[in-house]
């Protein structure tokens, strides 16, 4: 069996490697460069590849591709591929056959790293023999290839359920849908909206999926499609028989007659928002019989996502929070919507087809001033030109912390969420948020 790898990055070296073990005749390649160490690794376990090209004589014989999923369909070599009729896939359609352990998949616009990162932390602490996977961390394949887990915490992109066949988690989450990567799905809401909701097409009575009730683009979703899945719903205004609520500042779960709260005041995360991902992660736990003392706990020492609302410093009284990894609207809504104090906005960067007019309420209510980080960032002057009282355009990292203490007085938030990509003026939102946090250091 011949597999051919597109892509060699991180999901792209760990499917090779877990290809190779299972007897595979595997080939990597790759349009631009392949990392040196990623080489190496490729080398040493005696795999083929190329780089800054795709040879198409050593790609459509394939018997089985899998497509990193930063590569469009859109791409020449996958439609030569489709219409050849060699299915191309993702690294968990891939991977997925080759383990036993239950399988948590996690996908949403928003929330849903910090969804998976706290759902990791629930069941590692209450002493699961758990991987972290997908999105995030180590690679997939490459975690079947070289360890034994009993289970596995995966965020999944939209992306990485475009490829999937017959890929089937145990417990599915959708944390919410918003409009994002419209630009891959024919700018259709639609498009994207059921690709999200591919994390349950497999899914069977035995199996559940754990929902945002509030979410409007699921409502609509759920009138003309059914699951076959058990529905756990998670929300902050209804309350359930089977699902989680709050009421009265407190957190209530019921899942097959086990009921679990916990006042919301002693969870660590803080925000609207973060509610809704505990919720969902507890819910998790609670599938996952995790005791009731275990689930509080973690959920009182959890530390957050990096670049997600992360607290970076107080100077002179004003506090510096980096949410760089807030790439669309929907996650710097989160953001401002949790802010207490006045607050100076550093925002821009690659604008996704965003419609900023979601956010004039609450830039009227908190933000004061507003710093705009982009290349192009007119869309964002033309909407809060006349909203704020201060506006200024900056087009490095320095310039917008020194601009943002400026403006700043006693007891005022600077928050950098930037709604946008990161990709005019830095490597990615981690690049982005690093620089910030680097920025306020040399206040």
């Amino acid at each position: 069996m011949r597999l051919v790898i597109l892509g060699g990055g991180e999901s792209g070296i760990g499917t090779a490697i877990l290809g190779k073990k299972k007897g595979y005749d595997v080939f990597v390649s790759d349009f631009g460069k392949i990392k040196e160490n990623y080489k190496e690794i490729l080398v040493i376990n005696g795999i083929v590849w190329e780089e800054e090209k795709h040879t198409e004589d050593l790609i459509l014989n394939a018997d089985v591709v899998m497509k990193s999923p930063g590569i469009p369909d859109k791409s020449p070599i996958v439609k030569k591929l489709i219409a050849k009729g060699i299915p191309v896939i993702s690294e968990i359609e891939f991977a997925a056959p080759f383990t036993d352990a239950t399988i948590i998949g996690i996908t949403g616009s928003n929330g849903k790293t910090t969804t998976t990162m706290l759902t990791h932390h629930l069941l590692k602490s209450a002493g699961l023999n758990v991987g972290l996977g997908g999105n995030i961390g180590k690679s997939f394949a490459w975690q079947i290839a070289d360890n034994k887990y009993d289970s596995y915490v995966l965020e999944l992109s939209s992306f990485q359920l475009d490829g999937i066949i017959n890929f089937r988690p145990h417990i599915a989450i959708i944390t919410n849908i918003s409009p994002d990567h419209l630009d891959r799905y024919d700018y259709k809401y639609e498009n994207y909206i059921d690709s999200k909701f591919r994390i349950t097409m497999n899914q069977t009575e035995e199996d559940y999926l754990i929902y945002d009730a509030d979410d409007e683009a699921i409502a609509e979703w759920f009138k003309t499609h059914t699951t076959k899945a058990k529905l756990i719903p998670f929300s902050l205004t209804k309350t359930f028989s089977e699902g989680a609520y709050i009421k009265n500042n407190k957190m209530e779960i019921s899942i097959n007659q086990e009921e679990f709260t916990m006042d919301t005041e002693h969870i660590a995360l803080e925000g609207k928002h973060n509610m809704k991902n505990a919720m969902a992660a507890t819910s998790v736990a609670k599938l996952m019989q995790i005791r009731k003392a275990t689930i509080r706990e973690s959920l009182s020492n959890f530390q957050g996502v990096e670049h997600r609302l992360e607290k970076v410093l107080k100077i002179q009284n004003v506090q510096y929070i980096n949410d760089s990894k807030a790439t669309n609207v929907n996650a710097t809504f989160f953001a401002l919507d949790s802010m207490n104090t006045p607050t100076v906005w550093i925002v821009g960067g690659v604008d996704k087809g965003n419609d900023y007019n979601e956010l004039m309420s609450l830039v009227r209510e908190k933000v004061k001033a507003i710093i705009c980080l982009g290349v192009d960032n007119k869309k964002i002057i033309d909407v809060f030109g006349n909203v704020v009282d201060m506006m200024i355009e900056v087009d490095n990292m320095n310039d917008a912390v020194r601009m943002a203490q400026r403006l700043s007085e006693k007891g005022d938030t600077v928050l950098l969420s930037p709604a946008c990509a990161s990709f005019d003026l830095f490597e990615n939102y981690e690049d982005r948020g690093n620089q910030f946090k680097q920025a306020v250091k040399n206040l």
